[in-house]
């Protein structure tokens, strides 16, 4: 696949942002795993987020999910929130790495048959997640049990960051699209020809559909559902769930969605989205503006 030259942002902010980040990388991957990781998550907790403005906006999307939170709560929480992405994002740089200590992962689910029976039959899938735990271990652990799974990807706004950003999930398994008339089409094609892939759902989008999500409308893409409707596609979500050592996950395969219409199909991956947060809140990511009013 010819790679199009990403035309995010490229200004002098930009570069230099890239280049700190870069250089945290770098640095952080000259230690061994688990204390490349915990580090991260705490430099991410600590310092980045708060500097970068994440740890106010969990505070305010957790307000006006619930009001009823109080402060202690709602600090704890968005702690969690920042810890959780700061891992997620070294881990999803440390590759092979990653993969290695995933190894004994932990994999469950009423999916699991059903994908193993659709890969069998030549059947695409097309898995489904949010930004929640690490969103790529199922990738990880699914590619170690022999499947080869592709990816739908949003290219980062800062050009220079998304850049290696994409190299990181193109190393894990299968071939890899940038979002995009271009990108949606091949990743479509793909399927099509019996593959595997996956995307995530859970941001915010100006031509989506609004669907109640943790009690409050937000506009959804209908793109997973609208391909796996046109590419016959088995639509099945799964989830990487952090464990309290901070280090492990478990992977669960849920049931495949119905195929119905693309709003249905939604709003019952929005469900399964909302159970999982309600059980680790801290493991999804608070920062996004997924409630935008594109107005």
């Amino acid at each position: 696949m010819a790679k199009k030259k990403n035309k995010g942002r490229r200004s002098p902010a930009d570069w230099i942002t890239d280049r700190v980040l870069r250089g945290i990388i770098a640095g952080l991957s000259l230690l061994p795993y688990a204390r490349r990781v915990r580090l991260m998550g705490a430099l991410t907790q600590h310092f980045i987020g708060p500097i970068a403005g994440y740890r106010k906006r969990v505070l305010q999307n957790l307000s006006m999910i619930d009001p009823s939170l109080d402060m202690n709560t709602k600090r704890a929480i968005a702690a969690g929130v920042l810890n959780n992405t700061g891992r997620t994002l070294i881990e999803n740089y440390s590759g092979a790495q990653f993969g290695d200590h995933l190894s004994d992962a932990e994999i469950i689910g009423d999916g699991l048959d059903a994908v193993k029976q659709a890969h069998a039959e030549n059947r695409p899938v097309l898995f489904v997640t949010g930004h929640f735990g690490n969103h790529e271990a199922p990738r990880q652990v699914l590619t170690k049990m022999g499947y080869s799974i592709g990816g739908l990807y949003r290219p980062m706004k800062n050009a220079y960051f998304n850049e290696h950003y994409a190299k990181t999930m193109t190393e894990m398994s299968g071939p890899v699209f940038a979002q995009g008339r271009r990108g949606t089409g091949g990743f479509a094609r793909h399927l099509r020809s019996g593959g595997m892939g996956t995307l995530l759902f859970d941001v915010a989008v100006r031509d989506g559909v609004m669907i109640d999500f943790l009690g409050k409308p937000a506009r959804t893409a209908t793109s997973a559902a609208s391909i796996a409707l046109r590419s016959k596609a088995l639509l099945v979500p799964y989830f990487g769930i952090r464990q309290t050592d901070g280090l492990s996950f478990k992977v669960v395969v849920e049931t495949p969605i119905e195929h119905s219409d693309p709003e249905t199909m939604m709003t019952e991956l929005t469900r399964r989205l909302e159970k999982r947060i309600s059980d680790n809140p801290e493991q999804w990511f608070w920062v996004h503006r997924r409630w935008k009013d594109f107005s």
